[in-house]
Formats: structure tokens, sequence, C-alpha cells
């Protein structure tokens, strides 16, 4: 058979002296172009006349000249089907910067032999140059299936996905940024797609989804991060913050425990702060609760009010004092607290009179003798001299020098007349201010957990 072959061979060479002098191929020492993968000729066909002129068409292409590869190749193509010059012939356009008249080509050859590697990679180079990245890392990653040992090929791969991700990345949180969130969610989704084992892309694309009120899609991208990194204390406390509100407020507070066990974070301390705060309210009577839409407030009230936020803070070191009516009343373990640190006063006859309506010059007394305990006489001293004035109060009223302490240490406020108005029902909203504001003077530091 390959005597047969070399006389056939011999015979067309010496038709063709007489007609033309045959070009002999080049012998290439330095190919022209080195990153083009050699489409090499199957065992079953390697002994045609089209596997002759195709390897004449290989040298000529990798000795720059195309003429003569063209030609070749198009010798080659007479037999139907020969993939190989198909991929050839695409190289050469490949090599003229031809890249739609190339893509033909490699697609021709692929439809003979879906797995060609040549045929593959040349399809890659030429979507790249089509500007068709994600096509032509689809066409080289299919040639690595093919055929692993592609260093080269997997190399380009993972420089371009990293190249890709960077700009996904960098648009989506250019978009999060200025509220284009549709736009980000893609490109996040993008950004995953091309590095899927990045934990942080997850996080960030929750938080996007979070902010449009996807809830479950945020968490389940939440959780996602916290699998590929149990170390991921800020998609931790994410989870947390959507559990609570969806009313696990157990589950929540354990979040907030596991993620400030991995990582201390002012933002999650506060966050579980007040989670304990809304825990321990939830447990507090509905008389509790309804303190702060009050139009007026009680003795009671306020007094359960203190206990609660202020209660850590309070001198317990005076005697017991008995208060007759606090029985059947329910904030009667707080007034029996306030009483007993001074901070309110029962009547000479026993009585506390927990139903009793309070007014604002009851309220400032409370607060003077509260800002005595949990303040330096230094500050006290400075808001007696401040000496604040009101129309309606003079500096001989009984309730004067209480009421400018109290307004001086930004506790209780004037009215816009800058009246104090002594006689004035104090509301739970008004209560509740104050309290909050003796609170944040003190070590148990503000709150906001106080609401209906």
């Amino acid at each position: 058979m390959r005597l047969r072959l070399y006389l056939v061979l011999a015979a067309l060479m010496a038709s063709a002296a007489c007609a033309a002098k045959v070009v002999q191929p080049p012998v290439v020492t330095a190919p022209k172009f080195p990153q083009f993968i050699s489409p090499d000729v199957p065992a079953e066909l390697a002994s045609t006349l089209s596997a002759w002129s195709h390897d004449r068409g290989w040298r000529f292409l990798q000795a720059g000249d195309l003429r003569n590869a063209e030609q070749e190749f198009g010798l080659a193509l007479r037999a139907p089907d020969f993939y190989p010059s198909m991929t050839g012939r695409g190289y050469v356009e490949l090599a003229r910067e031809e890249p739609k008249a190339a893509l033909e080509y490699f697609d021709k050859a692929l439809a003979v032999r879906a797995d060609y590697v040549s045929a593959l990679v040349g399809r890659g180079e030429t979507l790249l140059a089509l500007r068709r990245e994600a096509d032509a890392i689809a066409a080289f990653e299919r040639a690595l299936a093919a055929n692993p040992g592609l260093d080269d090929v997997r190399r380009r791969v993972e420089v371009f996905r990293f190249q890709s991700l960077e700009r996904d990345l960098a648009a989506a949180r250019q978009a999060a940024q200025a509220g284009r969130s549709e736009e980000a969610v893609q490109l996040y989704r993008a950004a995953i797609t091309a590095s899927p084992e990045s934990p942080f892309l997850y996080r960030e694309l929750g938080l996007v989804e979070a902010r449009r009120g996807e809830n479950d899609a945020a968490l389940d991208h939440f959780r996602r991060a916290v699998q590929l990194d149990p170390s991921d204390a800020a998609s931790i406390g994410s989870i947390a913050g959507i559990v609570e509100a969806r009313g696990d407020l157990a589950e929540a507070m354990r979040l907030y425990d596991e993620a400030l066990a991995i990582e201390s974070s002012a933002d999650l301390t506060r966050r579980r702060a007040a989670l304990r705060e809304r825990i321990e309210l939830a447990a507090l009577p509905d008389e509790y609760r309804a303190i702060p839409g009050a139009p007026q407030i009680t003795r009671g009230d306020l007094a359960a009010l203190i206990g609660v936020r202020l209660g850590p803070v309070l001198r317990q070191s005076r005697d017991a004092v008995v208060v007759t009516d606090l029985r059947t009343h329910w904030a009667g373990t707080w007034i029996n607290d306030v009483v007993r640190a001074g901070v309110m006063q029962a009547y000479e006859n026993h009585t506390f009179q927990p139903r009793a309506p309070v007014d604002r010059a009851d309220l400032a007394a409370i607060v003077a003798r509260l800002l005595a305990d949990i303040v330096p006489r230094e500050r006290i001293g400075q808001w007696r001299a401040a000496a604040i004035r009101f129309p309606d109060v003079p500096s001989g009223h009984m309730a004067y020098q209480e009421a400018s302490v109290a307004v001086a240490s930004g506790v209780l406020d004037r009215s816009a007349d800058e009246t104090f108005q002594p006689s004035r029902r104090v509301t739970g909203a008004e209560a509740v201010q104050a309290v909050e504001r003796l609170r944040a003077m003190t070590s148990l530091g503000p709150s906001s957990s106080v609401r209906r």
C-alpha cells in the first residue's frame, strides 16, 4: 500500500514538474505561529494524498507563506470531510486576521469531529479576536476536556477567568453602590459562574438581594457563603438579621453569638444587644409595652419604665419601705425597686398610688434624683448654675430647681415658647425619651428597644 502511494506521488510530482516547478515546503525551525495547535492527522487518514498535502500546507503556514499554505490545504480538501485541513484553513484565515472566515472553517471541522482539539483551540483564538471572550473560554475548556495536558491553554483560561471575574466584580460593586440592584445581581451571578468557590461573592450578592427584599434568595446565598467558609462571621450575622426579622428570636440570638465568637464586631454587638432587649421586652407585661403610646402615664408606669431601663444602676442600699397598695398592681416589683432607691417616694400613709397621673413637675423631681445617682457632682453643680429661665416657673417656684437641672442636663425639653408647663400631664413618649436620655448617660448606653 505504502509503495503504491509513493508511486502515485512520484507520478504526480513528475507530471507537475512538466507543467510547473514544484515548490518545496521549508524546514521550519522557528514557527511563525507557535500558538497555533498543529492539526494532527489521525492514523486512519495518515496514508492518504490529503495527509501529504496537509503536512506541506502546515509547514508553509508556520513559515509564514499563507498563499502556498492555502493552496496545499485546498488540495487536501479534495477529499470530503478531511477535517485536519479544514482546521488548517481556519488557521490560515486567522493568520490573515480574518476571524469570521476562520470561524467558518473551524466550525466545519468540528461538525465532522466535535472533540478535535486543534479546531477547538483555533475556535477559541478566533472568538477572542471577535471579542467573544465567554464563548472563547468555553471552546478552550472543551479542548481541555479532550486533552487535559494542554497546560498553556489551561493557564490562559485561568487568566481570562480571573480578568473576567475582576471586571464583573468591579462592575457589580459599582452598580450596587449606584443603586442599580438588578444590574448588580446579574453581574454578581456572572462572577459566581466564573468563580463558584468564592464565598465573598455569595455574601455580596446576598446583601444586594436583602436590600431588594428578596430574603429567600439572600438567605440561600449567605448560607452558601458560610458553607464555603465557616468562619464568615459577616454572613452568619446577615443570616441572623433575616431570621430575626422573621420572628425566630432564639435562633437569631444563637447566630449572633456564633458570629461574635468568630470575630468581634461593633455592629453585630449592637444588633445582638437590641435583640436581647427585644426578647426581654417581649417577656414584659402588656401594660409595659403600651407605655410609649400612652397619652398620659401613671406613677406605676413611670416606676416600671425606670426599673426596667435603669434598674442595673439604681442604688439599692436603702432600707425596705412598706407600701400598702401594690399587691395587685402589675408593676409592683419595679415600684418597690424605685422606692427603695429613693428615686420615687411613697406617701405618708404608705401608699404609692400607682394609678395616679404624672405631671412635668413630678417628672423633673424624679429626673433630678436620678441624675444625682448616675453623674458626678461637678456636673450637677454646673447644671444648677445654669439657672434656666422659664416664663411660667419663676426661680422661687417649688419645682424650679429640679426643672432647671432637668432641662440644663438635656433630659427634659422646654416648649417652643420656652415654658416648662409644670402641671402638664406627661405622655408615654415623653417619659420614654427622658429615661432613654438618662440611660445614655450611664454605662448601659443608649437603646432603642422600648417601642410599641
